[in-house]
């Protein structure tokens, strides 16, 4: 006899192939998880934390409450656009210096170098390895009053030409503006040299000999062919250079005096010797604010929109 039971038939299981097919769309957002998570907790967080803060009122002793306090924004641009304009001048003239540096430098590395290649792709890496504040109070020996530097400048009359530009004073040029140009310029250079290279080795040779073939000088063949194809990494050590620069203080703070404090050291001030907390966060916000502006006029202009 058969055995009839009430249970309904069980569904089929679906074709292991779709199922297959199923994880490997999900495969990336797994493996993008994590770098989500990071910025969640430690991106996206402190900012939002931060701007609560800038809409802050009251004191360290009495305790800040938000009260919706948007003219702290107003005050501190008021107050601090010259530390604004200074930064912005300082990292614009550290970013210039370093790409009519940085770029012969790459180029050598990437066309002429050979087997030295390696050798020097370590050299220009090769500050890393050492402490920023390090490398930095270094400039403050190199530039010291009675060195061979600034006496190699006074002998060759450099430094009245750039005492006529308002960049240095007198027979000094620590703490001055040049000062703190210079350790921007340094500090940052292997910044600009990396893209450059990455960018410029990626360029076809035989690009430079149907170049020549077509009877273009070598300064034709740098303009119409070489510049044009390595402008994704012009821009790119531009950004990475500029932005830094701008937000940066200890270069200011080390080789500066107070007539050479950046915004970054306003912020740094604000923060954890007054104590102004709100004023902080507004001071901070507005630099990101400007920094997103021109770094969003700067890629549309170039033509490099693809780099965002």
């Amino acid at each position: 006899m058969a055995l009839v039971t009430d249970q309904p038939p069980a569904a089929p299981a679906p074709p292991r192939g779709r199922t297959a097919a199923r994880g490997r769309k999900l495969t990336p957002y797994w493996l993008l998880l994590p770098g989500i998570l990071w910025l969640l907790v430690f991106f996206a967080a402190p900012l939002v934390y931060q701007a609560s803060t800038s809409v802050q009122t009251g004191s360290l002793e009495e305790g800040f409450d938000v009260t919706w306090h948007f003219a702290t924004y107003w005050d501190a641009l008021t107050e601090y656009y010259p530390q604004f304009l200074r930064s912005v001048a300082y990292a614009a003239t550290a970013t210039a210096l370093c790409l009519a540096l940085g770029y012969p430098l790459a180029y050598l590395i990437a066309f002429k170098a050979g087997r030295w290649r390696n050798v020097l792709m370590i050299l220009v890496i090769a500050p890393f390895f050492t402490s920023f504040l390090i490398r930095t109070l270094a400039w403050k020996t190199i530039l010291s009053d009675g060195g061979p530097v600034v006496s190699a400048l006074a002998s060759l009359h450099v430094l009245d030409v750039t005492n006529a530009l308002g960049v240095t004073e007198g027979h000094r040029v620590l703490a001055t503006p040049l000062a703190v140009v210079c350790g921007l310029t340094y500090n940052f250079l292997p910044f600009m040299i990396l893209p450059l290279y990455t960018s410029l080795e990626r360029i076809d040779p035989r690009l430079h000999e149907a170049a020549g073939d077509l009877y273009a000088r070598p300064l034709t063949t740098f303009r119409k062919v070489t510049f044009p194809l390595s402008m994704p990494g012009v821009v790119a050590g531009t950004l990475l250079t500029f932005i830094p620069a701008t937000g940066d203080y200890i270069n200011a703070e080390l080789l500066g005096s107070t007539d050479q404090k950046m915004i970054g050291n306003v912020i740094q001030s604000q923060f954890l010797r007054v104590l102004d907390y709100p004023t902080a966060a507004a001071l901070s916000f507005i630099l990101m604010a400007a920094i997103l502006a021109m770094v969003t006029v700067y890629i549309r202009k170039s033509g490099t929109e693809d780099l965002v």
